[in-house]
């Protein structure tokens, strides 16, 4: 992005220059991309809400179950018409953002800093089973990636204020800074130095500020420590038991969400999408009713024990209901929760899986706690369960155990339950994650090759692109070709390498010391032929490979120069020499 010196930024960006330090002027920024993507938090919590007010109204009271199966639907269609005036595509939020950092140096387009917020609103505010948090996380990042270009920030400056505005609306959005700055390092895989500490420490404060001013006590109503009970060790059995069942569920929930999103890739009507999603969810929330919208009223009270609010209002209950339908019920709660949420965002809805995260470990902690008391073995507190249970599954489902420990401890002031917490986030983290090495955030990004991590060295050839490092200054020669005109070939070359082609497929390789020995026999110029010297190269390289694959190949055949073909074509040379400049280059960027 360029700007102009005569413009209002172009004067004060040299002004800035002259006045306030680099790290000084990130600091002010950092704290600038936290308040503001705090007010977006505030901003989409209020209008989603005020949606949902309209939509299940006074007025609508009596007829619910025309909102709980057809509005859904409706807010869905209303994402999908809205979507389709972009110039690309809304809704994947914490995988697209990751993706640009990987592969889009850290650059995300203006028009997803409010894309993504107002497809949420009329997702989530029409009962889309799905949460805020990563529309807002994308919403925040897009801010920040561009307020980024627009100081004319460097990649790495770029990348620290998208972790900015992740930490801030986090932070903004659970009132949990700490976790915030945990989730953004988990996720993001974010040097944790000092020159990236500050800014992250001050625009998670912000965010959580911003909020706090803008809405008072008015946030997520998680219940407080006073639903928590004394932790006891004889429940630690009991802890490592339900570990074991949240790293199984958080299998479930992966596989069941990337099973549908297969089976709805196959479907290439937008609109029909919309309509077999759609249907789906409005059935689904129809039988279950706690499956509309968020579902943190759902998890307060299965927090309280007061599982018949929860349950009361689907058909399936009865007020003489025994323990097998209760349990039945809870088991559909966090079975089912992962279908709703799928069906919502491959229908076209726009939302995240945070939300449903917590609202599956919430039923799942109440139903196995009551599982547990009902044999009689102990007595469990339920409440502790539940929300141990939602921090194991944040483990296991997002591949972020510190995050899932720090943000269950601060949403709930829950800090007695720090011991169980960590026990169970790291079980289910290490048996997932022994399963499966993927979260749902990385499991497409890891596929395709784009996936950076807190391997500094994975990091550095994710980020360096394959065709930044060919070279094509070769001069091209024919299988046909004599030794006579090779040789005039070889004078006016720089190089001493040559690619045979063959209607532009490359059928070999030629390098000087294979006709090194013929320059001076005159007599076998018209005798001797390219297709007779030309050798196969050690290995061929594909312009779509990662550069890992490509620093592999270097590895195992040792060879100084690789050719480089797209679909068989030839395209150039890719040498040792220049990969290894390139990679330093990049490093000495990153960790500028």
């Amino acid at each position: 992005m360029t700007t102009r010196p005569d413009t209002w930024l172009g004067k004060f960006l040299v002004w800035r220059i002259k006045h306030i330090p680099q790290r000084q002027f990130i600091v002010i920024l950092s704290i600038l991309t936290g308040l503001i993507t705090g007010l977006v938090a505030v901003l989409l919590k209020n209008s989603t809400h005020f949606i949902q007010e309209l939509v299940t109204g006074e007025r609508l009271r009596d007829y619910h179950q025309v909102y709980y199966f057809l509005f859904p639907i409706i807010g869905i269609l209303i994402t999908v018409l809205i979507k389709r005036s972009y110039s690309g595509p809304v809704g994947e939020g914490i995988p697209s953002t990751l993706y640009a950092i990987s592969r889009r140096n850290g650059i995300l387009k203006p028009y997803r800093m409010y894309a993504s917020l107002i497809t949420s609103a009329f997702t989530v505010g029409m009962g889309g089973s799905v949460g805020l948090e990563g529309p807002t996380v994308s919403t925040g990042s897009a801010i920040g990636s561009n307020l980024g270009r627009m100081m004319h920030l460097t990649y790495k400056q770029r990348i620290l204020l998208i972790s900015c505005a992740t930490a801030g609306a986090i932070a903004a959005i659970f009132n949990a800074p700490i976790a915030a700055i945990i989730f953004t390092i988990e996720i993001f895989s974010l040097d944790l130095t000092m020159a990236s500490l500050v800014p992250l420490l001050l625009a998670s404060v912000s965010g959580a500020v911003m909020s706090m001013f803008l809405q008072g006590d008015n946030r997520i109503e998680i219940l407080s420590a006073d639903v928590v009970a004394a932790f006891d060790v004889a429940h630690i059995p009991a802890y490592v038991g339900l570990a074991v069942m949240c790293s199984l569920v958080s299998i479930y929930f992966k596989r069941a969400f990337f099973t549908t999103e297969r089976l709805f890739n196959r479907v290439g009507n937008t609109y029909l999408k919309v309509v077999i999603g759609g249907l789906a969810l409005g059935l689904l929330i129809f039988l279950i009713p706690p499956l509309y919208g968020e579902g943190y009223g759902t998890i307060n009270h299965l927090l309280d024990g007061n599982v018949d609010q929860v349950l009361s209002r689907s058909f399936l209950w009865d007020e003489a209901a025994g323990l097998p339908t209760i349990l039945a019920l809870l088991a559909g709660l966090f079975l089912f929760k992962v279908l709703a949420a799928s069906f919502t965002m491959n229908a076209g809805g726009v939302g995240g899986i945070f939300a449903p995260t917590l609202f599956m470990g919430s039923a799942l902690g109440l139903f196995f706690a009551r599982v547990v008391n009902s044999t009689g073995i102990a007595s469990l507190p339920e409440s502790n369960f539940v929300l141990v249970a939602m921090g194991g599954l944040m483990a296991g489902v997002l591949h972020s155990p510190l995050t899932a420990i720090f943000m269950i401890a601060e949403i709930t002031g829950g800090y007695e339950l720090f011991l169980p917490l960590m026990l169970t986030s790291a079980i289910a983290y290490l048996v997932t994650k022994g399963i499966d090495p993927h979260s749902i955030y990385t499991e497409q990004l890891a596929r395709r090759g784009d996936l950076i991590t807190h391997n500094k060295d994975q990091t550095i050839l994710t980020l360096m692109k394959t065709e930044q490092v060919i070279e094509t200054d070769f001069i091209k020669t024919k299988p046909d070709m004599k030794l006579r005109d090779l040789v005039k070939v070889f004078t006016q070359s720089r190089r001493n390498l040559f690619p045979v082609l063959d209607k532009g497929v490359l059928v070999g390789v030629l390098t000087l010391d294979d006709f090194k020995a013929m320059l001076f026999d005159k007599t076998l110029y018209d005798k001797v032929f390219v297709r007779d010297l030309m050798t196969n190269p050690p290995a061929v390289v594909e312009k779509t490979e990662t550069m890992e694959a490509v620093m592999h190949k270097f590895q195992t055949t040792g060879a100084w120069n690789l050719p480089v073909v797209d679909q068989g074509k030839y395209v150039g040379f890719i040498s040792k020499s220049k990969l290894f400049s390139a990679y330093r280059r990049k490093l000495l960027e990153v960790s500028d």
